[in-house]
């Protein structure tokens, strides 16, 4: 009733859950048993919405998803050839506008694969086309395990010692491969019932959004991280950030129209191929920069991390909602 209410003066609820995630993590963290508690209801999110898309995906879409390379080439494009450019056009920001440890920490950014739960969630709120994001983002995550570290090692100073754990892969298969496979089967049994109410699958959209907002503001807060820069570089960090994210939002929305994409599609490039991995790039950071400053490094990804999930579900709200209106009409 108070959502409704909101809504009517062009609030969104969803995008207060998200403020109201970050207020709450930075005056109340999750630590101790409360970490543990944070991540795994996290986790337990995450697979709960890739059994209910399971659930909901037609075998043969999902097919013609994993088919689609037209598409997961222009996503893996965006994240892995125009960023790492677009962070290599920044080194003239170094050292007179952001120290090298901050310059250090947006080409890192750069270099990361995209998210993926946010980045197929968003594409469903949007109404796009889940089963290619699902492709999408799950190839840009693996993909990014054996690129990323090369990428660093290219065009970074690390210890030249850059071991990638297989953890990484398992658990993209065991959180989201897993859960979408025993969706797939459970279809015939609830899928009708899934695919004519709608509002649970959007439920576990948003809260897991929510909670991934949570647990990401947690651990820059118990990293200290504001506590060891200046507030003038967080500020030009967050400016940047607000650049270098639109720009590639917009080079994806017009690289969609310009090689003539269905809308469902155009959604997938704009959201699969605009966002950076946080849980891929903090343990990535421990391992490719061991022995430096892990927290300055990974600053620019929280602070890029966090706008870039307001800004897209904004977006996507705003989408998803055009949409409505517009089946309302015909």
């Amino acid at each position: 009733m108070f959502v409704k209410r909101l809504s009517r003066y062009g609030i969104d609820g969803f995008i207060l859950a998200i403020f109201g995630a970050v207020v709450i993590a930075s005056l109340l963290p999750a630590t101790g048993v409360w970490e543990t508690v944070a991540t795994w209801a996290t986790r337990f999110c995450i697979a709960l919405l890739f059994f209910l898309y399971g659930t909901r995906l037609a075998p043969q879409d999902a097919l013609k998803g994993l088919t689609h390379w037209r598409l997961h080439i222009v996503v893996l494009a965006a994240t892995f050839v125009v960023f790492p450019l677009l962070g290599m056009a920044m080194k003239p920001l170094e050292p007179g506008i952001v120290t090298p440890g901050l310059y250090a920490g947006l080409l890192f950014l750069c270099l990361l694969p995209s998210t993926v739960q946010s980045s197929i969630a968003f594409t469903s709120i949007a109404r796009g086309n889940v089963a290619g994001a699902i492709v999408s983002a799950s190839a840009s995550n693996l993909i990014g395990v054996f690129l990323t570290p090369l990428l660093v090692i290219m065009l970074m100073n690390t210890t030249g010692h850059a071991q990638v754990s297989p953890s990484a892969v398992i658990n993209i298969v065991l959180q989201i491969l897993l859960p979408f496979l025993v969706g797939q089967l459970a279809r015939p049994f609830i899928g009708g019932f899934l695919i004519k109410h709608a509002r649970p699958t959007r439920l576990v959209d948003r809260t897991s959004i929510v909670l991934v907002v949570y647990a990401a503001f947690s651990e820059s807060m118990r990293e200290g991280i504001w506590q060891i820069v200046e507030v003038r570089h967080v500020i030009i960090i967050v400016f940047i950030s607000c650049v270098l994210l639109s720009v590639v939002l917009l080079l994806t929305a017009f690289a969609g129209r310009l090689l003539k994409f269905s809308r469902e599609d155009q959604i997938v490039i704009l959201f699969c191929g605009s966002k950076k991995s946080l849980a891929s790039g903090l343990p990535m950071a421990t391992v490719l920069f061991a022995g430096q400053s892990v927290g300055l490094i990974i600053l620019p990804l929280m602070i890029f991390h966090q706008i870039q999930l307001v800004v897209c579900a904004i977006l996507a709200s705003r989408i998803g909602h055009a949409h409505e209106q517009g089946d309302r009409t015909d």
